[in-house]
């Protein structure tokens, strides 16, 4: 029997047959046995240096942002704020994924625990439910200081910034604090075979034995109401932002102002539009190899991780500037 479900972020559409793996008697198992990417067993070492290049960039280059916004008082404001919390969220995303996938890809250490792998699975979705949830913030952000640039430090100030950053975490973490509690209940007795290098809410559900049809609904219901509506807002924020743009007297107003949103812009095309690819793929490349979809799929989650601090980092005067500045002190 062959499923299809949706996930956010890591809610590709995942597409896995039970008959594909071994199965073993079993009830509940203790243990899960990661894959890593089905069928490029012998190419792991070589698969690593990609992975492994991405995550040292990511953990690099967001913890580079984190330490100029902290000590640049210049950088002490609501734009930057907001930056930093999709830099925590971005470390967390791949922090959550990658160490155990490269002890795969290096010591084929595939087993997790049971509860190992619930705890991953909560992470990896929680943070990314998170960091769109920032990328909505920074484009409330972008829309105050373009459309309303004389009422900006009333509107966004620190404790305005602080509430709409712990509002963000808590709807990552509520919303998805189901998915571990419904995988719980689940038994598992056909196989303890994932066939990823990570613990996806999907992959776990689909080696249960029971109707999951709920952790399926909510899966979806996830989607919609976070990925929906924060497309939605972004959407509906750069709408506004447009208008005003246009409505400025000359050419170079315009191309300045609209600078000063470009990154955010970037970032979020590059959250969402390899997902919208990703999910286009599987749905209509049903004869592209497993391991094919296994390692774009892969490839998309750790992509913002690398990508956000480069994108600002080169499209943002101030940090750019602030950048130049430290190469310049260490290398005098």
């Amino acid at each position: 029997m062959q499923e299809t479900l949706f996930y956010l972020r890591v809610g590709h559409l995942l597409t896995y047959s039970m008959s594909d793996s071994n199965t073993t008697d079993f009830i509940n198992p203790s243990t899960f046995i990661l894959l890593g990417i089905p069928g490029l067993e012998a190419a792991h070492v070589w698969i690593s240096i990609p992975f492994c290049t991405m995550y040292v960039i990511a953990v690099l280059g967001n913890s580079t942002i984190l330490f100029m916004v902290k000590t640049e008082p210049s950088l002490h404001g609501p734009m930057y704020y907001f930056l930093c919390m999709l830099t925590v969220t971005d470390l967390g995303l791949s922090t959550s994924m990658l160490p155990k996938m490269l002890s795969i890809f290096w010591f084929n250490s595939k087993e997790i625990s049971f509860s190992a792998c619930l705890t991953q699975m909560y992470f990896i979705h929680c943070f990314s439910v998170i960091e769109s949830g920032i990328l909505v913030a920074m484009a409330l952000d972008r829309y105050v200081a373009i459309c309303h640039p004389l009422r900006y430090s009333t509107i966004l100030t620190n404790p305005v910034v602080a509430k709409i950053g712990m509002t963000m975490v808590l709807r990552g973490g509520m919303l998805t604090l189901p998915y571990p509690f419904l995988a719980r209940q689940w038994q598992y007795c056909r196989t303890n075979i994932i066939p990823q290098p990570y613990c996806a809410h999907i992959a776990v559900v689909n080696l249960a034995c029971d109707d999951t049809r709920i952790s399926s609904y909510y899966g979806i219901f996830v989607l919609f109401s976070v990925t929906g509506l924060d497309l939605n807002f972004i959407a509906m924020s750069y709408t506004q932002i447009l208008r005003a743009i246009c409505s400025l007297p000359t050419k170079d107003a315009r191309i300045k102002t609209f600078r000063t949103c470009s990154s955010h812009l970037f970032a979020t095309l590059a959250c969402y539009i390899p997902g919208l690819f990703i999910s286009l793929m599987n749905r209509f490349g049903q004869n592209v190899p497993m391991h094919f979809h296994v390692l774009i799929s892969n490839m998309y989650l750790m992509m913002p991780p690398m990508l956000n601090p480069i994108i600002y980092g080169v499209r943002t005067k101030q940090i750019r500037g602030r950048l130049l500045q430290l190469f310049t002190h260490s290398g005098a």
